[in-house]
């Protein structure tokens, strides 16, 4: 199983469908493993709220939360098998979104004592004394929103990008560097001739790498020894601008297994192949709760990555 192998998505509670997707999780996770008996579990604010559904690469149905009309996040429940993946980030991450969306100022939830920690990593302040809601402990917890410039992608269609072919993808590729202003993250387990190589990704790279303070491009490469024996164009760039332009290397086995590719923007963009060596992806320009679990993994992977050492003779 990989971080990113879902996706969010809107649900209509008045949808059969979608309805029943929902309850199916929220049975799962709040009646059978936490014992919340079932008649406390539905009240009248479901119709009317705003709900999220998680699903997996195979359209299963994975974890779901909801914003009620008086901007309260609630019934964020994720199946066992994905928790720890990013899908519960990914849920929360998009409703606070559709709450800027909406003009709102603020934001509130009651945390199962368990969960606490997670909603405080996300600027969540927790308030009030423990109480007790279907038997389990819990704290109330606020988040104050500021305003936020960039557009807000509740729902990941919005800014969808075609990756029918090849062709499209790297017209997708360039479009996603074009939008980039300042920092850019690449994950790439081979770095093909055809790859971040093309004039015009050339001239994007080159203009997010010389943007100004800030400036920061990432990449994480399993084989920089192929790009540098290959004279990647991009490896020619990382030469004259190594202060902005970091290559590392995986060293951990489980990270070096990993076959997919990936591309995010500081603008809330990104593309994505399940297998890089296939022409299967997708892609969006903005799309931050579809980013989040991409993100985090990148994160962790580069702490436990080194800089390339094939490229140290070129004093990268």
């Amino acid at each position: 199983m990989k971080l990113q192998d879902f996706h969010v998505e809107h649900a209509d509670w008045g949808r059969a469908g979608d309805r029943e997707a929902l309850r199916s999780i929220r049975l799962e996770v709040f009646v059978r493993e936490q014992a919340v008996p079932e008649s406390l579990e539905w009240d009248d604010l479901d119709p009317p709220s705003f709900h999220l559904l998680a699903r997996g690469e195979n359209g299963e149905p994975i974890g779901c939360a909801r914003l009620t009309p008086e901007g309260r996040i609630s019934r964020v429940a994720v199946r066992q098998p994905w928790r720890g993946q990013g899908v519960g980030l990914a849920l929360l991450r998009a409703l606070v979104a559709r709450a800027r969306s909406q003009g709102r100022t603020d934001l509130v939830l009651h945390a199962q004592l368990s969960a606490v920690a997670f909603y405080e990593r996300e600027g969540f302040i927790a308030y009030g004394e423990t109480f007790k809601d279907a038997g389990i402990g819990h704290r109330s917890m606020r988040l104050t929103l500021e305003p936020d410039t960039a557009p807000a992608a509740s729902n990941v269609d919005d800014h969808a990008l075609p990756t029918g072919s090849r062709s499209e993808i790297a017209a997708s590729r360039l479009q996603l560097l074009a939008e980039t202003k300042h920092r850019l993250s690449i994950y790439q387990p081979a770095l093909d001739t055809d790859l971040y190589a093309s004039l015009g990704e050339m001239a994007e790279l080159r203009r997010i790498a010389t943007s100004g303070r800030g400036a920061d491009i990432r990449i994480l490469l399993h084989d920089p020894e192929a790009a540098l024996r290959n004279s990647h164009r991009l490896v020619s760039l990382a030469q004259r601008l190594p202060s902005v332009l970091h290559i590392r290397t995986p060293l951990e086995e489980v990270d070096l297994a990993y076959a997919s590719a990936y591309l995010l923007t500081d603008q809330g963009g990104y593309l994505f192949q399940p297998d890089a060596r296939r022409a299967d992806a997708r892609a969006s320009l903005r799309d931050r709760a579809a980013q989040a679990p991409l993100a985090q993994h990148f994160s962790e992977v580069w702490e436990r990555s080194a800089p390339a050492r094939a490229l140290q003779p070129l004093d990268l």
